[in-house]
């Protein structure tokens, strides 16, 4: 706890016949994260021909499950299958190579891919002359305003026909230009629709670049006309009745690729995460140094996974591999990947950590810290025992039905309840049960207009003291980080830093605090004095740290810093400005409850009243624990870490496989 995992360098040189066995069994056991071997005139190792055919084939299958999946039947969904959902069965290979894997793999897809290909292809035609057959049935509806038979508008012999449309304002001069173009030998006939005019033209085509020169300089929009004999209405009936056919046509196909893929999808998605594992594992390939016999890897593994790695290789290898273990050297401390390190409270918390940065690994681990201060914080901003409870009932639900999967959903989930416990701790203290619901309800069956619940303070209307303790709460959260700093830096050989970057804010801190304890007179001792001293050190301290480190700019800079520090302690404010922002919130929903609530006719007070009590206390609950968590993070991210954290490590990303539908089953000795 407080630390990472303590990390160890691994360097194996063994023989090129046990590569892949020992690319396989690293890979499943997902414990080592390669590094590329840095040694100079040593070749490279590269993928071979079977880690291209599996990188094309994961490209082929996963196209086939796509496809396979849009037509698959539902099995479950909704908000049951999203807080409870059901572990997939894993299904197991006998893995004796890739050379056996892709054999596998290409007599599977040489029963499957021709159904599928053949399938993809009847469903696109039969689409494509769907599609088509709907344009042509829109055409025929346009044309069907010039009430004339279909053959008529086609080419024919000596005349040429064209169908299209033209702007309106166009219309009558293209007509006139058409007439002398064509000395009159033009026929036409035309109807006005909204965005223009539909025109049939017939002329000799004699006559045929001349007019076409004219339909071009008019922006005429010719119309292809649908094979068939009749007026159009006529038509529409005969390929409506086509249109139907192809889509029974398309339904037959449709339910034949649903059997399909009730019988193949499983194992496509199988197939498609074996050669998926084989794809990533051929990507350290490159990593790799080789000679003609033998090849050398290496990486990091944590040193409690050490042992289990040596027999892992030795039982692979026949002892016939060179194995070095040794510590990380002082040049390789900014390198070494980051795995946090917590018990199983405060491990899902690492989430938080994360998404800011991991530590260096000469660095704290402030996940233990954030675990309790980020849910105490998101307690505090929304402070209201139902909201949490609410809150908590969603948060345990999804724990319980995640926790199998350790998955981000059930991480999240995790700091949800927490924070939801302290929420309703808060909420007690505050007095607050969906803001005064529960004082209106206690003052309505007491008949005592001045009942209320049972609380410590009331922050809407002493929120004075709730400032107090907020800043008192940002003092002790910077005292702890600027404590975590020092002793950082100390340990890591910067006294220099220590002592005049971290010490003077912890000193002026406990200055602070000390004139508090002395202005509220709590002690029968006067801390005045040692305040003052404390307080005076502290700023002499802090002085000279910008003297020493900034030179000519110091004066600039105990100013611009020192108000940086204040203004970074008043942040924490916002801790008693969201919970009277969610006690507020809360009251005037319940304000307008009550004025709706006297409404008697036909009952519509009493029901308008419960749809905006509910829905806007649920509301209330979403937007402000949304607040709540994004300024909790904040408080961690701007004003805590930057005491002390730098969060500019590398995570720990192991070479490991993906199994979620697959397992694979290795030989007894290790190999494969």
């Amino acid at each position: 706890m407080f630390k990472p995992e303590e990390m160890v360098k691994i360097e194996v040189i063994t023989l090129n016949r046990f590569k892949d066995a020992l690319l396989t069994y690293l890979h499943e056991s997902g414990v080592v994260e390669i590094r590329e071997v840095n040694v100079e005139s040593v070749q490279k190792d590269s993928p071979n021909e079977y880690h291209r055919k599996a990188a094309s084939y994961s490209i082929t299958i996963s196209r086939i499950a796509d496809f396979l999946g849009s037509y698959r039947k539902s099995s479950g969904g909704g908000i049951k299958a999203f807080i409870f959902p059901r572990e997939k069965k894993k299904r197991e290979y006998r893995y004796e190579g890739i050379e056996k894997l892709i054999k596998d793999v290409e007599d599977f897809l040489s029963v499957v891919e021709p159904e599928v290909k053949s399938a993809e292809g009847k469903i696109s035609s039969i689409q494509s002359e769907m599609e088509r057959l709907r344009d042509e049935i829109r055409v025929l509806e346009m044309l069907s305003l010039l009430d004339i038979e279909v053959e008529y508008l086609r080419h024919s012999g000596l005349v040429e026909v064209a169908v299209g449309f033209v702007e309106k304002p166009k219309f009558l001069p293209m007509v006139e230009e058409l007439k002398k173009a064509t000395e009159n030998r033009v026929a036409l006939v035309h109807r006005e629709v909204s965005d223009g005019v539909l025109v049939a033209l017939a002329f000799l085509k004699r006559d045929y670049s001349r007019v076409n020169s004219v339909l071009a300089k008019y922006s005429f929009e010719k119309v292809e006309v649908p094979e068939g004999r009749g007026r159009p209405r006529e038509l529409i009936k005969e390929y409506a009745q086509k249109l139907e056919a192809k889509e029974k046509e398309l339904d037959a196909i449709k339910k034949e690729v649903e059997k399909m893929a009730e019988l193949y999808y499983d194992d496509v998605v199988f197939y498609r995460e074996l050669v998926e594992n084989e794809r990533d594992k051929a990507s350290v390939l490159p990593m790799l140094a080789r000679t003609n016999m033998t090849f050398a890897i290496t990486g990091w593994v944590p040193r409690i996974e050490v042992q289990k790695v040596l027999e892992g290789i030795r039982a692979l290898t026949g002892g016939k591999a060179y194995i070095n273990i040794r510590e990380p050297s002082e040049g390789e401390v900014d390198e070494i990947p980051i795995k946090l390190k917590n018990p199983g409270w405060a491990r899902p918390f690492e989430m938080l950590t994360e998404m800011y940065g991991v530590p260096k690994y000469n660095e704290i681990d402030p996940t233990p810290i954030l675990a309790f201060t980020y849910s105490f914080f998101f307690g505090f901003m929304l402070t209201d025992f139902l909201y949490g409870l609410i809150i908590g009932i969603v948060a345990a639900l999804l724990v319980i039905g995640h926790k199998k999967f350790n998955d981000g959903t059930y991480k999240f989930a995790y700091t949800l309840l927490w924070s939801a416990v302290f929420t309703m701790v808060m909420g007690v203290l505050f007095g607050s049960y969906f803001g005064n619901a529960l004082d209106v309800v206690l003052q309505h069956i007491s008949g005592d207009p001045n009942a209320q619940a049972w609380r410590i303070i009331d922050p809407l209307r002493e929120p004075l003291p709730v400032l107090l303790a907020a800043l008192a709460i940002g003092l002790i959260h910077l005292f702890i980080g600027y404590t975590a700093g020092f002793i950082v830096r100390w340990k890591n050989g910067d006294v220099k830093g220590a002592v005049l970057e971290q010490l003077p804010w912890m000193l002026v801190i406990t200055g602070i605090v000390l004139f508090a304890l002395e202005r509220l007179s709590m002690l029968e001792v006067s801390l005045d004095l040692p305040a003052k001293a404390v307080f005076g050190a502290g700023l002499v301290l802090f002085a000279a740290g910008e003297v020493i480190n900034n030179g000519g700019l110091a004066a600039l800079m105990i100013i611009s810093d020192f108000f940086g520090f204040v203004g970074t302690w008043l942040s924490y404010a916002r801790l008693m400005a969201l919970a009277l922002a969610t006690g507020g919130i809360a009251m005037v929903i319940n304000v307008l409850v009550g004025m709706v609530w006297g409404i008697k006719f036909l009952y519509i007070g009493p029901i308008i009243g419960l749809i905006i009590f509910f829905g806007g206390q649920l509301f209330s609950t979403a937007i402000n624990a949304l607040g709540a968590f994004v300024h909790s993070l904040r408080l961690h991210y701007v004003e805590f870490f930057g005491t002390f954290y730098s969060g500019e490590g590398k995570p720990f990303e192991p070479f490991k496989s993906r199994r979620e539908v697959s397992k694979l089953e290795l030989k007894a000795d290790g190999g494969v």
